[in-house]
């Protein structure tokens, strides 16, 4: 059996890429995200409250309350935008299989979710839930994340 699992489909793997947010909702996470971070957690509640099928707000939440050692709530936080992001793939034709690429923006709600998920889960100990994490994200994007917007370290 070959090491690396050959692909017989034209063009390979299916690729999908989510819709982009409503413009109002988009000018309201980046008027929040320029709040000094003291506020910001406040401003992107209020985004994710009023907009909540915007990702970058819950990945964001996630990213600010991991930044203030709050990995317990930046985990649920990370997991919401896990799961609405699941179900934006679904309603964008994904089924459980093929591509989410980084390249694209709009997925990068969903992708910094679950790097987030997977990040916080390491810190509070759920390893088996961080490998997951880690081994969907590859399957999502074998090229790896992005050089650009780190998640904090523990």
């Amino acid at each position: 059996m070959a090491a690396t699992p050959i692909d017989l489909r034209p063009g390979g793997l299916p690729e999908t890429v989510l819709d982009p947010a409503p413009p109002d909702a988009v000018a309201a996470f980046e008027a929040a995200m320029t709040q000094p971070a003291p506020e910001r957690g406040a401003e992107l509640s209020q985004v994710a409250a009023r907009w909540p099928r915007l990702l970058e707000a819950w990945a964001e939440l996630g990213r600010w309350a991991a930044s203030e050692g709050r990995y317990i709530e930046a985990y649920a936080y990370c997991r919401v935008g896990y799961h609405r992001g699941l179900d934006a793939l679904r309603a964008a034709g994904w089924r459980g299989s093929g591509y989410v690429r980084w390249a694209a923006p709009t997925n990068g709600g969903f992708l910094w979710s679950l790097l987030g998920l997977g990040r916080c889960a390491a810190v509070i100990g759920e390893h088996d839930e961080a490998d997951r994490c880690a081994g969907f994200l590859m399957q999502l994007d074998p090229g790896g994340e992005p050089a650009t917007g780190e998640w904090p370290q523990a």
